[in-house]
């Protein structure tokens, strides 16, 4: 009689049909082979295994910071005394008037960066800092412009660039996700900033919500102990694998089946991981929190010094979301208290990376959307034409401005840069040619950058 092949179908099948008094008998002669240790031709490399870049790297990892919603570029990192000086002048079509900013600003630091009060903690890091005063977008409303800013799309959902990362790289630690997205609420275009989309989808970003449940049903049911679900998922795990090699073009099913094998390592490596338990009363000043913290935008950023301390290559923190965010119409002071939840943080970040000896070859973005008009009415409107991103370590200048905006901050005045040079800029950081780092989809090849971007090679140190 010829022997049939085991399926997951099958083999569900036939447990349904065993009865109760021989369930665990069965059950056992099912597991046996299914238990076995795989043959050597069987045994494949990690998909997130670390890979070679294309180049030696400057950085080997990266912590993106996002400001939702178009932090004011004028009111932070590029004053402009001029619309002070102006201050209620009408704009060209009369509709607007010029609003003057409510921070004073000064040199700082021994490269003498003229930045206003807005971020206090971060102007004692301005040294370590490279901003970018000349970015512009191809987008004025959140959604495509946030997209742009995640995906170099037009618009539409594409790979976010943790995905793309994780793609160009892989992982130092396959017991972790390679990219982890801290949202306590979702961002414009929702989960879609860091989709996998066509890429492989054990690249997409892991979402973890701060607060009381970080990563929900994470820990093991207190009836099923950890030695008998180790065997269970090591027997699923054979029966998908099984499955896997005889459906090799789907690559959901190997990342369903990686996406098992991360949860079991989370449960193993989480509690300590997330546990500030260790940290001195030092770091936990430095990030301004307390213990028994576990929400804040402090204690987000600390996990992301530690997680990428652990091998993560790609930890991405908003600091809110699609609602009570920098996107003031109105009431730009509100401006205070939205940089007085990331400030001290983001600076404590600087600080205790630069300490450790991990600011030299970690990449740390600060980053937003677009970024905001000198005119308005009691606000500032949407601008695309110009803003302003900042980078430190991994390998850029610190201390350093690149481009210029015209005395109102409206328009680019010199060294233009484009969100896809931007992100060009990030993969060589890393190792990456951007033209090179392609995927083959619907018969085209995608990359990051669409079909341009330059590297911004001044901001390289």
């Amino acid at each position: 009689m010829k022997k049939q092949l085991l399926t997951r179908r099958r083999f569900l099948n036939k447990a349904a049909k065993t009865s109760c008094a021989c369930a665990s008998f069965t059950l056992a002669s099912q597991m046996a082979p299914l238990l076995a240790a795989p043959s050597s031709e069987a045994v494949l490399e990690h998909p997130l295994a670390p890979k070679q870049p294309h180049f030696k790297p400057k950085a080997k990892r990266v912590i993106m910071v996002f400001l939702t919603g178009g932090c004011s570029h004028i009111d932070s990192f590029d004053p402009k005394p001029e619309i002070n000086r102006r201050a209620g002048e009408a704009s060209k079509n009369g509709k607007k008037k010029i609003i003057g900013s409510l921070w004073k600003h000064a040199p700082r630091g021994k490269s003498g960066i003229e930045t206003t009060d807005l971020f206090r903690h971060l102007n004692s890091h301005v040294d370590d800092m490279c901003f970018i005063r000349s970015m512009y977008s191809d987008f004025g409303d959140h959604f495509a412009a946030i997209l742009h800013m995640h995906t170099g799309s037009n618009g539409s959902a594409l790979p976010g660039i943790g995905a793309w990362v994780s793609y160009g790289l892989g992982t130092d630690n396959i017991n972790l996700p390679s990219s982890i997205v801290f949202a306590k609420k979702l961002p414009y275009a929702g989960a879609q900033v860091w989709d996998s989309n066509f890429l492989p989808a054990y690249h997409q970003g892991v979402r973890l919500n701060p607060g009381e449940k970080l990563i929900a049903n994470l820990e093991p049911q207190e009836s099923n102990p950890w030695p008998l679900q180790s065997h269970e998922l090591a027997m699923l795990d054979r029966v998908n694998q099984k499955h896997s090699d005889l459906h090799p073009h789907q690559n959901d099913l190997v990342a369903r089946n990686l996406s098992f094998k991360t949860a079991t390592s989370l449960q193993r490596e989480a509690p300590d991981l997330f546990d500030i338990k260790d940290e001195s009363d030092a770091t936990l000043d430095l990030y301004g929190i307390e213990r028994g913290d576990h929400q804040s935008f402090g204690w987000q950023t600390l996990m992301a010094r530690r997680l990428v301390e652990n091998g993560v290559r790609f930890v991405e923190l908003f600091d809110t979301g699609g609602t009570d965010n920098w996107d003031l119409h109105s009431r730009i002071e509100r401006n205070t208290g939205l940089a007085k939840n990331v400030d001290q943080p983001i600076a404590g970040l600087l600080a205790d990376l630069k300490q450790r000896g991990m600011l030299e070859d970690t990449l740390v973005i600060g980053c937003t959307e677009f970024g905001r008009t000198p005119y308005g009415s009691t606000g500032r409107g949407h601008q695309k034409q110009v803003f302003t991103c900042w980078l430190a370590g991994g390998g850029v200048k610190g201390g350093h401005v690149h481009g210029a905006s015209d005395e109102l901050g409206a328009k680019i005045a010199e060294d233009p840069v484009h969100v896809h040079d931007f992100h060009a800029t990030i993969l060589n950081l890393l190792g990456l040619d951007h033209e090179r780092l392609t995927f083959r989809q619907g018969g085209r090849d995608f990359r990051l950058t669409g079909l341009a971007g330059n590297v911004v090679t001044d901001v390289i140190a």
